[in-house]
């Protein structure tokens, strides 16, 4: 008999099992990946698990490079201006290097999401 492979671990209780199946909420993520194009109509019960997954390891791994960035700026508290620096660092995350900008003329850092025409400011 076949044993239960790592997404079948995903599906019940998350690798670990501490978050439970998922901690993204999927209504959410089945909401834009519908808005995502005209072309998508139905999307199978397995399509935002597995997406809401790859978000999760995504934020995880920008946390970790804007954390390393924190640590080296000998601070305790990660900025947005960290993740902008993470960002930068990394040929990665190249493809976010448009959604953020470092320049508002009074020190402090503009992220501007492009998809929804969202401007966070500080």
């Amino acid at each position: 008999m076949r044993q239960a492979g790592i997404y079948s671990g995903i599906l019940s209780g998350g690798i670990s099992g501490r978050t439970g199946p998922h901690s993204l909420p999927l209504a959410r993520i089945k909401k834009i990946m519908k808005r995502s194009g005209e072309d998508v109509k139905m999307i199978s019960g397995e399509a935002p698990i597995v997406f809401s997954k790859a978000c999760e390891l995504f934020i995880e791994e920008l946390t970790v490079r804007a954390w390393m960035v924190t640590l080296q700026g000998k601070r305790r508290t990660l900025h947005k201006e960290d993740v902008m620096a993470a960002v930068s660092a990394t040929d990665l995350f190249d493809f976010l290097v448009d959604l953020v900008s470092v320049s508002n003329g009074n020190g402090h850092a503009n992220v501007v999401a492009n998809s929804h025409d969202m401007v966070f400011e500080r």
